[in-house]
């Protein structure tokens, strides 16, 4: 059995952004295919999170807090993807390299199944994990995810080229961080848009920490972020088809039909090409949009969870 290293000294450091009265240790653990940094708290059947770009198990936390609320009857498994903060990007370049990675720390972890749900670009290594380990999912969450190739928003590229410059000048993302937070309106406006969206849900008492706490990690460790970032940005022109026919596990998609990160059209890929998939419009909502409607996807989600054996 592999070892499993709790990084006492990074946990004291980071951000919690889970309100439970016992925080998940971060770890590391050795598998077969490589390290895996992530969190391992909570009872009951197993939820892997896996967040998006710019992301890391601190972001997956937040989807999993996002779609279960702030005690879940689960255990949740918030991974660091291959590329982001302390999974090396070598464990696993391609989606399916990714879902076998997933598939070797549940082996090291003893968990048989579990969960799993995926947020924006997690979405085609979780497609991958449930294709390639139909035994390992009892279910499939995709939220805003994509399912293919597809060009890039250019403000997307831009700012990643933006973060480059950044990553050069010593201080400066502490500076742009501290700003960030004196004015949570104005970075929360920019991921939203419209103003009254944005006021709403910065005054749900769990939509507004968990949205601020997403966009304040975007400045946080961003060298540790960007490999994993850039490769998959680039990497989307050229995604390889994904094995829809091959995921026979119960599956729910949710999607703004207003996202401009990632096309609706995105989801009704995923929703036609997954035999059963149930597909959740949010009626103008954004790439944000499980944010700024929390409490009815939250709703969805758990009747979706209540028909699942797990």
């Amino acid at each position: 059995m592999s070892t499993i290293t709790s990084l006492a000294a990074e946990a004291r450091r980071s951000p919690r952004f889970i309100p439970l009265a016992e925080k998940p240790p971060v770890l590391l653990t050795d598998t077969r295919l490589g390290i895996v940094q992530h969190t391992d708290g909570g009872d009951g059947p197993a939820f892997m999170a896996l967040h998006g770009g710019m992301g890391g198990y601190d972001q997956s936390l937040v989807l999993a807090e996002t779609l279960l609320g702030t005690s879940p009857d689960y255990r949740v498994i918030a991974l660091s993807r291959p590329g982001y903060l302390g999974t090396p990007r070598e464990g696993g370049e391609s989606a399916a390299e990714q879902a076998d990675l997933f598939a070797a720390l549940l082996d090291t972890l003893g968990i048989e199944k579990a969960v799993v749900a995926a947020v924006s670009a997690g979405g085609p290594p979780a497609i991958a994990f449930a294709a390639r380990h139909p035994g390992r999912c009892a279910a499939l969450i995709l939220v805003s995810t994509a399912s293919g190739r597809f060009d890039v928003p250019r403000y997307v590229l831009r700012r990643l080229s933006w973060f480059g410059w950044l990553l050069r000048v010593p201080g400066l993302l502490s500076l742009l961080a501290w700003l960030r937070g004196r004015s949570p309106e104005r970075a929360a406006a920019r991921a939203i848009g419209d103003p009254a969206l944005v006021r709403r849900t910065l005054d749900h008492p769990e939509a507004g920490p968990l949205l601020l706490s997403l966009l304040r990690t975007t400045f946080e460790k961003i060298a540790a972020r960007m490999p994993g970032t850039v490769a998959e940005t680039i990497g989307f022109a050229d995604l390889p088809p994904l094995p829809f026919d091959r995921v026979m596990v119960p599956t729910l998609v949710i999607h703004g039909d207003a996202d401009k990160v990632v096309p609706f059209s995105h989801a009704e890929r995923s929703a036609r090409q997954i035999a059963g998939a149930e597909l959740y419009v949010v009626p103008g909502g954004g790439h944000t949009s499980l944010l700024t409607h929390i409490d009815e996807v939250r709703e969805r989600v758990r009747a979706f969870l209540e028909r699942v054996e797990v």
